[in-house]
């Protein structure tokens, strides 16, 4: 979001729309839309900011302990607000992670952020946050886990939910238009219309919802899906009404193989 300025009523429409649906928690980072996405998100939550969760993130290159502060203030400034719930460090870089960590301490000691975590860590990186003992401060790790890309099943997904650090998914749905037109998941999609459409707002489940609600079976897990129209959100909102069956996940788990073994952490 953030890209085109003749979309931003739009967006800024579909953001509202979530919230009201119960879809609280909005994502964003400083790097979308080189910033003019958090912009959207103040439009969006004005005068509701008690009813959001607001979670952002900072460019690795921003992460040390001079730069840090000042790429808190620049998110602060554009989203409006005055503190963020979820800060986190967009991908690993060459800023040593104890310098990263330390000052987002900081940040939290002086009132500018409640949590901090991290995104793209794959299982090492996390266990090195647990050798440093701030292990225990961090509150999530964003990663790419959808149907498609299921490497953090094999060790992160597990150790994660041991450790009771939630996963944040993105791109749930996948990131081109694959999953939306799997046949297994329009079949999946076809079998739940008759068993549990009650409430819902347009006829039938979408491939879509059955790929989200996939995700949200999983304990721990977070899905952050994009939606910048209406009729995504509550496509989006619905398919938490979704549960899988059995069948249906051993249909998905034929079509989408679960890791027998270790993988690079996906990333987009």
């Amino acid at each position: 979001m953030g890209e085109t300025k003749s979309a931003r009523a739009d967006e800024v429409a579909a953001l509202r729309l979530g919230i009201d649906l119960g879809m609280t928690l909005i994502d964003t980072a400083e790097m979308y839309g080189d910033g003019e996405a958090e912009k959207v998100v103040a439009d969006a939550i004005d005068v509701q900011r008690d009813r959001v969760f607001i979670v952002t993130k900072v460019y690795p290159h921003n992460a040390s302990r001079t730069k840090l502060p000042k790429a808190c203030e620049r998110s602060l400034k554009r989203l409006r607000i005055e503190v963020i719930d979820l800060y986190l460090l967009h991908w690993r870089g060459d800023i040593p992670l104890e310098e990263t960590v330390e000052t987002f301490e900081k940040l939290r000691d002086a009132g500018k952020i409640r949590r901090w975590g991290v995104s793209n860590f794959d299982l090492e990186d996390m266990k090195e946050l647990n050798d440093r003992e701030k292990l225990s401060a961090c509150s999530a790790n964003q990663v790419l886990y959808n149907l498609e890309h299921r490497a953090i099943e094999f060790d992160l997904l597990p150790w994660s939910q041991k450790k009771k650090i939630p996963i944040m998914a993105y791109s749930p749905v996948g990131h081109s238009r694959g999953l939306l037109k799997n046949v297994t998941l329009k079949k999946i999609a076809k079998r739940h219309d008759t068993t549990c459409r009650a409430g819902a707002s347009r006829e039938g489940w979408t491939s879509a919802q059955i790929a989200l609600a996939w995700v949200l079976r999983q304990d721990g897990v977070i899905a952050i899906p994009k939606a910048s129209d209406e009729t995504h959100v509550r496509e989006n909102a619905e398919s938490a009404k979704i549960r899988l069956t059995k069948q249906d996940l051993a249909e998905i788990d034929r079509e989408f193989p679960p890791p027998k073994s270790k993988r690079p952490l996906p990333m987009l």
